[in-house]
């Protein structure tokens, strides 16, 4: 089926030609940092993390949303999500990738990478996050791959692909719970220090991933011919709003326990996300409270179109308001929580951190990298489904 990705119109290889590029700045970038160190970033003693890890955070929960459409199809038997499920097996794939590359530039030195398998820590969370990214890459290639093979043919899928498949529902779940325990097991940093953390990364990827999935069905639809169902969209866009809800409730116990209760070191990170913090010397510190006010309006905004009727049958508002919930939640997950989270420090002082041009060049070529893959990928499953529907 390899072959299938290799033949397509000019826009197909303009498009793919139009990634390449955007790969190679990255890897200039890269070179750079590779060359230079982790001082090219806008990374310190105290901001260990930053736009990296954020847009590897972000990124799991997409890769975890395929269980969105892979259960009810599967295991329920659901018929309308039938023509998507492809789609979002094949998302999971660049997801994941882009989430180990994430975590490869973090490190800076490629050898470092080695020392997780050379030197495992079972000890380790990271050590359990590299396990059950790489068994959950495995398991979407495997499964997606056989399922859309066997329907080239005409054949039914073989009987040792349902076991992977019920196994990847539960592992789906814990490639994001596992990334939560990374930040919630940290004694220090009491904004992450709460129960919740995974519950609150599963109900925001449970979010962004189908919508994300939307959009690229809508996309699909204008660039082929294969149409992936209004209604499986429809059903999607419920999953999206409800998931929402239930990730500004968990966002609102936070504010809640934070404030109520009165602990300094619980306040100081809403504070600076939300107010702005001053330090010691009366400067005020709040570079990211336009994000965060920014993020509750375009979340508030997308759950009113998807609950208003009317609004979520329109193809157009559909669009927007997936575009609004997924920004929302990358801006929530991908820069307020994480980077928030260290800002602040134990001691209570507020160490600033600003990605430099460099780490977002690095960002958008592994951002060139996973659509690439995606391309790829959905070139293959749109043209077998074509040809199954002639």
């Amino acid at each position: 089926m390899i072959e299938k990705a290799l033949t397509g119109s000019r826009g197909y290889w303009g498009w793919l030609f139009a990634l390449a590029a955007v790969v190679c700045v990255g890897l200039a970038a890269y070179l750079r940092q590779f060359f230079e160190g982790l001082t090219v970033t806008g990374l310190s003693r105290d901001v260990i993390w930053g736009f990296y890890i954020a847009q590897f955070t972000f990124l799991v929960g997409v890769a975890a949303s395929a269980v969105m459409v892979v259960m009810p199809y599967y295991l329920h038997d659901y018929k309308t999500f039938g023509r998507i499920t492809i789609l979002g097996e094949f998302l999971a794939v660049p997801a994941v990738l882009m989430c180990m590359l994430f975590i490869f530039v973090d490190m800076g030195q490629p050898i470092r990478v080695l020392n997780v398998i050379l030197h495992p820590t079972p000890n380790s969370v990271m050590f359990w996050d590299m396990i059950v990214l790489t068994g959950y890459l495995l398991l979407n290639i495997v499964i997606g791959w056989t399922t859309l093979d066997c329907e080239r043919n005409a054949v039914p899928p073989p009987k040792w692909v349902k076991p992977l498949i019920v196994l990847s529902i539960p592992w789906a779940v814990s490639i994001h719970t596992v990334t939560a325990f990374l930040y919630s097991g940290l004694p220090g940093r009491h904004f992450w220090l709460t129960a919740i953390m995974a519950p609150r990364f599963l109900a925001s990827a449970f979010a962004s991933g189908p919508a994300l999935l939307i959009l690229l069905c809508m996309i699909v639809r204008r660039v082929s011919r294969f149409d992936p169902g209004k209604d499986a969209m429809q059903k999607l866009a419920t999953i999206v709003v409800y998931a929402m809800l239930i990730n500004i409730f968990f966002v609102f116990m936070e504010i809640f326990t934070a404030f109520y209760s009165a602990i300094p070191s619980h306040i100081h990170s809403l504070e600076y996300l939300f107010f702005g913090l001053r330090d010691e010397t009366g400067t005020l510190h709040a570079e990211l409270v336009p994000w965060m006010w920014s993020a509750a309006a375009l979340g508030f905004a997308g759950i009113a179109i998807l609950l208003t009727k009317k609004l979520r049958v329109s193809e157009g508002w559909l669009a927007l308001a997936c575009v609004m919930i997924f920004a929302a939640t990358w801006i929530d997950k991908g820069l307020g929580l994480i980077v928030g989270g260290l800002i602040v420090t134990p001691l209570e002082a507020v160490a600033e951190y600003v990605p430099s041009l460099t780490e977002l060049l690095i960002t958008l070529g592994v951002y060139g990298i996973g659509f690439l893959v995606l391309s790829l990928l959905y070139k293959i499953a749109i043209s077998v489904k074509e040809k199954a529907a002639d």
